[in-house]
């Protein structure tokens, strides 16, 4: 499974697995990070949230953790 991204789009914000070809636009952050959660929720995989800028701002995994840490 391929890790759900939010960030900025043309006409809102995107929630993207795996490119555009697995793509959904929404009318604002709030809404596509709503939906990106469902969706890495349901997959298990990491959620990574990017900024106007385009940098990773926040990520939360949903079952697979590539890190190793406890707790």
């Amino acid at each position: 499974m391929k890790d759900v991204h939010v960030g900025p789009a043309e006409n809102g914000w995107a929630v993207e697995v795996g490119g555009k070809a697995d793509r959904t636009i929404h009318a604002t952050q709030e809404a596509a990070i709503a939906a990106g959660n469902e969706r890495a929720k349901r997959d298990k995989v990491e959620l990574l949230i990017h900024g106007r800028d385009g940098k990773i701002r926040e990520r939360n995994s949903f079952g697979h953790d590539p890190r190793n840490i406890k707790g």
